[in-house]
């Protein structure tokens, strides 16, 4: 979109090829963040119980230390329960932390 252009062209926002399915399988997320030193990260989004959490999965997996902005991530709701619930659920179980946006804006300016 025409707005983001330039935060994306800054010269320091890296883009990764899209992800096929719900994780970062696929993708060359782990190469690009591999090749900048980056072994700590923050997620966020719009399907908790799907894609934020197959990339929290994923990246653990691969020696990550990551964090989920509770209130900056949702998830749908379905009669049978709230995506967003179970996801935070799983979330307090397997993430490096589980902050809300104004913690990690803290983390993120400690680390600066």
């Amino acid at each position: 979109m025409p707005q983001y252009k330039k935060y994306i062209d800054d010269g320091e926002t890296v883009v990764t090829s899209p992800h096929k399915v719900y994780g970062p399988e696929q993708n060359d997320l782990n190469l690009q963040l591999r090749k900048r030193g980056i072994d700590r990260v923050i997620l966020a989004g719009m399907s908790a119980n799907l894609c934020v959490q197959a990339h929290l999965y994923e990246l653990l997996e691969q020696g990550y230390e990551v964090a989920v902005v509770r209130d900056a991530t949702a998830g749908a709701k379905v009669p049978e329960g709230d995506g967003y619930l179970a996801a935070l659920i799983n979330f307090r179980f397997v993430a490096s932390a589980v902050w809300w946006t104004d913690e990690a804006v803290t983390a993120i300016q400690a680390a600066a």
